[in-house]
């Protein structure tokens, strides 16, 4: 082993040693639903953390499914596939990429943060380009991988408005000029609106179109975990911007959602909703993530309080004022589960039971012991709202002992037979799920 190699175990038994004393009171879904209860926050010279190393999966693995549903291996071999989309003529875009690494290390936490990381294979080298996914009429196996877009920067949110396919970069969307059927991008694509960018401690930019494309939506994190890097670093961040889609203008359409990491239309109700990633180090019970409604104008806390008004004493100065008027999120998934993908399901090929609710892709967290997330959860919704407690629909990404992790659920899609389609970061696959019995070879619609 090499000096460096060495010092990074050393650095890592370290932290786990100094962090493995505090352990969460709540399963997450005990701190599920519209009332999650939120205990007393903690201070730590070193936060609560558990991280399984990262190994991906072996020759014939798979995720485990929940009954009734069977999963299968569609892409392979990828380089860190965050976000999918399903284009209307069956292929699906993969985008491969990971954080543009421009973070300062300005602490020694940081320096942890980013070992922790490493150790779970969720800092791997993206590959800063999109590839397209065709399927092979009537064969079983993989589909075939097409290099679609290459030299992108950062690249996470990807959404299609007629003939003009967009892509968030982690500092602008760019615009490209699609033609059905390419297998590569024959428009060399222009900016068409810059997005915050520096520091970058939270890179991916989600990305939703309008029902009448006439809007795009981004989801934009916070520069840091509560202000530490300062109030002017965060101009524009933590907030849902809504870009016209003829001129590119911009302005926020919600503020204090600390990482809206994914962006849905209910479809009951037409309503816009993300995920959101709360903020951390203050218990390992501490602070649920959540899926919330997005309403025009609104402020859900971020940084000065979480839940409404349960007040974060570590920012300063103090907003009362903002505080006052924090919204208080639609629904708790749990502390520290990660959301990162989200899909409204709409299709027929799935049971039943899935139909008109939402599929949570949940990434897991560091912080936390022991481990929450790792998992795909189906919320079911009712008259335009969530309901019951979130239901595990595929699992088996970490190893029963929590030691090992072998994948990590991200983007989710559905594709032209209505099954979900789900982006694993860690095992580079793309995972396809679909009714039992019903197959890949079937043909799309």
């Amino acid at each position: 082993m090499s000096r460096a190699n060495l010092a990074m175990a050393f650095a890592v038994a370290l932290v786990m040693a100094l962090a493995g004393c505090e352990k969460a009171a709540y399963e997450p879904a005990q701190q599920s639903g519209a009332n999650p209860p939120l205990p007393e926050p903690r201070s730590f010279f070193v936060p609560p953390m558990q991280v399984p190393k990262g190994t991906g999966w072996a020759q014939g693995e798979k995720p485990a499914v929940a009954d009734g549903l069977e999963i299968e291996p569609i892409a392979s071999g990828l380089m860190h596939p965050r976000q999918l989309l399903a284009l209307p003529n069956g292929d699906v875009l993969v985008v491969e990429a990971n954080g543009p690494g421009a973070e300062p290390v300005s602490s020694p936490k940081q320096m942890i943060a980013g070992l922790v990381k490493n150790q779970s294979g969720k800092g791997g080298k993206g590959g800063n380009r999109i590839t397209l996914l065709r399927r092979v009429p009537g064969q079983p196996g993989e589909w075939r991988k097409h290099v679609f877009i290459e030299n992108l920067h950062s690249p996470f949110g990807v959404q299609l408005i007629g003939d003009t396919l967009y892509v968030a970069n982690t500092d602008a969307i760019m615009k490209y000029r699609y033609t059905p059927g390419e297998t590569r991008m024959s428009d060399p694509g222009v900016e068409f609106a810059d997005l915050p960018g520096t520091i970058n401690h939270h890179w991916t930019k989600a990305l939703l179109a309008s029902a009448d494309g006439s809007r795009l939506y981004v989801g934009v994190g916070s520069n840091s975990n509560i202000t530490e890097n300062g109030l002017d670093v965060e101009y524009r961040r933590a907030v849902v911007l809504e870009v016209d889609a003829r001129t590119g203008a911009s302005r926020i359409y919600a503020s204090g959602i600390r990482n809206p990491t994914g962006l849905g239309w209910e479809p009951a109700t037409g309503k816009l909703w993300a995920i959101a990633n709360e903020r951390d180090e203050i218990g390992a019970d501490l602070v649920p993530d959540y899926l919330t409604s997005v309403q025009e104008g609104g402020f859900y806390g971020w940084p000065y309080s979480y839940y409404g008004q349960h007040v974060d004493t570590r920012v300063q100065p103090q907003r009362p004022d903002l505080v006052a008027r924090a919204i208080r999120p639609d629904y708790a998934l749990g502390s520290h589960v990660a959301p990162l993908g989200l899909w409204f399901y709409r299709g027929d090929g799935l049971p039943e039971k899935y139909r008109g609710g939402a599929f949570v892709s949940q990434h897991g967290s560091w912080d936390r012991s022991p481990l929450s997330g790792y998992n795909v959860v189906f919320v079911r919704f009712q008259g335009g709202k969530p309901v019951g407690t979130p239901e595990q629909v595929v699992g088996g990404f970490a190893s029963a002992d929590e030691k090992t992790l072998k994948g990590a659920p991200v983007g989710l899609a559905e594709d032209a037979g209505g099954a979900l389609l789900i982006a694993d970061d860690v095992g580079n696959t793309v995972w396809r799920v679909s009714a039992r019995g019903a197959g890949a070879t079937a043909s799309p619609p």
